[in-house]
C-alpha cells in the first residue's frame, strides 16, 4: 500500500485517549495523526486525505454523526471505524447507517484495534485497485474480451496468482470461459514456454481417463498398441489443466492425489514411476464443497487443489461486456463466412443487453454465427436475432418479451401460468421433475444424454435427482 494510502485520522477530544490509541497501532507502522475536535478533523481530513478514521461521536463542538453525514456527502472514499463509550447498539447502527464501515465500543484492546485497522485498510486497498482497472477500461485480458467490474476482479486474480506454483481452481458456469482464464494464468507464468494440456473429465470414459492422464504401456489393455504418454507427462514444466473435475471417478482422485503429493506418475501397464514437474489448474461448474459433502469429492483432494479459487461470472452479470463480445464475434465471423457485417444496430444491442443468456458466452457465440451465416449485412439487425434468441427474460425487469424490446417501466409481469388440459395448474416443481424423469426414461436411464437432449449440464439432473432421493415420502 502507498505511504499516503497508510494514513490513518483518529478524531477524538481526550489527548490521553488520542495517545492511547496511537500507542497501540505504532507497532503496526502506520502514519498516524489526531484530531481533538470536529473542525479540526473535517481540517484534517481535507488536508491529509485519510484512508482510516478512527472517529469518537462525543466531541466538544459537533456530533460523530455530522462529520459522517459530510463524509457520505462528499463521497469520501476514507473507511470510517466508530468509537462510543456508551455500549449503544442504537447507536452504532445509526451510525452504519451514515456510512461508517466498522465500531468499537469502549473499552477495547490493543489487538482489536489493530485488526479492526488492517481489516479496514484492505478493503481500502481493494477498492483502490477496482478503481484503478475500472479507470484503465482494459477491453482485452488474454482471450478475454470485457472491462465490467466482475471482470477487472478476475483479471487481477489472474495477474497476483500467476507466478505462484500453487494450484488454481477456477468455478462458473457452462460457457464462460473457464478455460480462457486456465490459458491466461498459463500465458502470464514462468511456465509460458511449456506446454498447456487441457483434459476435459466430463468428455472422456471413465476407463480411459486414467490412461489419457497418466499414459499407458504397450499392451496395458485392448487397443494399447504402443506405449503413449499421458497429459502429465506432456504438460511436464507446463501447466495441466483439469476441466470439469469434479467429473473425476472417485478411484481416480486418489491417484491424482498422490500425483499431486509425489510429483511421480505410473502409467497403466508400469510399475515405474516418473518425476514430473506441473502446475495444477482445474475448473468446474459445480460447487466444489458441495460435492464433498455428497461424497462425490474427495475432501483431501479439495484442499490440494482449491488454494486460489478465481469465481469467473455468469454473461448476466457482465453488464456491458456482451455488447463488446458481439462485437468482436461479429468480426470474427464475417471475416470467416467472407461477409459483411461491421455493425450491431441499436435495437440489437438493446436485444442482446435483455437477454439472459443462460448459456452464456458459448450462447452468445452461437447466435452471432448463426446470424452472420443466416444473413447478409452489413447491419445485424433485431429482426436476425429474433428466430435465434427467441422470447427474452428482461433481466432488470423479470418479464418475458416476446418482441425483443423491453417492456415500458412499470408494466405488471405475467401472474398466471398456462393451464392443464384439465383446467387444473400444476406446480412448477412437479411439472419439471416428470419432464426430466421422462427424458432419463426416453434415454434409457443414461442421464449424461439426457441432460444433453434437455441442453442442461449433466450435474444439474445430478443434483436435482438427489434432493428428490432425499425428501420423505408420503
Amino acid at each position: 500500500m502507498a505511504e499516503e494510502e497508510a494514513n490513518i485520522l483518529i478524531v477524538e477530544d481526550s489527548p490521553t485517549m488520542a495517545l492511547t490509541y496511537r500507542e497501540y497501532l505504532r507497532p503496526a507502522g502506520y502514519d498516524v495523526h489526531i484530531a481533538e475536535t470536529g473542525m479540526a478533523a473535517l481540517e484534517a481530513i481535507e488536508a491529509l486525505n485519510p484512508a482510516v478514521i478512527l472517529l469518537d461521536l462525543k466531541l466538544p463542538d459537533m456530533d460523530g454523526l455530522e462529520i459522517l453525514k459530510k463524509l457520505s456527502g462528499d463521497h469520501h472514499r476514507a473507511r470510517v471505524i466508530v468509537i462510543t463509550a456508551h455500549g449503544s447498539v442504537k447507536t452504532a447502527v445509526d451510525a452504519m447507517r451514515e456510512g461508517a464501515a466498522d465500531f468499537l465500543l469502549k473499552p477495547f484492546t490493543a489487538e482489536r484495534l489493530t485488526t479492526t485497522v488492517k481489516n479496514a485498510l484492505e478493503i481500502f486497498r481493494l477498492e483502490s485497485i477496482v478503481e484503478q482497472f475500472a479507470g484503465r477500461k482494459a477491453k482485452k485480458f488474454g482471450r478475454f474480451i470485457g472491462d465490467s467490474p466482475a471482470m477487472q476482479a478476475v483479471y487481477r486474480m489472474i495477474e497476483d496468482s500467476a507466478a505462484s506454483r500453487a494450484s488454481v481452481f477456477i468455478m462458473g458456469p457452462s460457457g464462460t470461459g473457464k478455460e480462457l482464464c486456465a490459458e491466461a494464468l498459463h500465458q502470464l507464468s514462468p511456465r509460458r514456454s511449456k506446454r498447456f494440456v487441457a483434459i476435459n473429465c466430463a468428455a472422456i470414459p471413465a476407463n480411459l481417463m486414467e490412461s489419457e492422464i497418466f499414459g499407458h504401456k504397450k499392451g496395458a489393455f485392448t487397443g494399447a498398441t504402443s506405449d503413449r504418454d499421458g497429459a502429465a507427462v506432456t504438460a511436464d514444466g507446463g501447466t495441466l489443466f483439469l476441466d470439469e473435475i469434479c467429473e473425476m471417478p472417485l478411484d481416480l482422485q486418489a491417484k491424482l492425489l498422490r500425483f499431486i503429493q509425489t510429483g511421480h506418475v505410473v502409467p497403466v501397464g508400469s510399475n515405474e514411476a516418473r518425476h514430473v514437474d506441473v502446475r495444477f489448474v482445474c475448473a468446474t461448474n459445480r460447487i466444489p464443497w458441495e460435492e464433498v459433502e455428497a461424497g462425490r469429492f474427495r475432501e483431501d483432494l479439495y484442499y490440494r487443489l482449491h488454494v486460489v479459487p478465481i469465481h469467473v461470472p455468469p454473461l448476466k452479470d457482465r453488464g456491458t461486456d456482451v455488447l463488446l463480445i458481439a462485437r468482436e464475434l461479429l468480426k470474427h465471423y464475417a471475416e470467416e463466412e467472407e461477409k459483411t457485417f461491421d455493425t450491431i444496430a441499436p435495437e440489437a444491442e438493446e436485444r442482446l443487453l435483455a437477454h439472459s443468456w443462460p448459456g452464456n458466452v458459448r450462447e452468445l457465440g452461437n447466435v452471432i454465427q448463426s446470424a452472420v451465416v443466416l444473413n447478409d449485412g452489413p447491419v445485424l439487425t433485431t429482426e436476425m436475432l429474433q428466430a435465434l434468441i427467441g422470447p427474452v427474460r428482461n433481466r432488470r425487469l423479470g418479464t418475458t418479451m416476446a418482441n425483443g424490446a423491453p417492456l415500458p417501466a412499470g408494466t405488471p409481469a405475467p401472474t398466471e401460468a398456462p393451464p392443464l388440459e384439465d383446467g387444473t395448474i400444476e406446480p412448477l416443481e412437479l411439472a419439471e421433475r416428470k419432464l426430466i424423469e421422462r427424458a432419463v426414461r426416453l434415454s434409457g436411464g443414461k442421464v449424461r444424454l439426457a441432460a444433453e437432449k434437455l441442453g442442461v449440464n449433466a450435474s444439474t439432473l445430478y443434483r436435482k435427482m438427489k434432493n428428490w432421493s432425499d425428501q420423505p415420502e408420503g
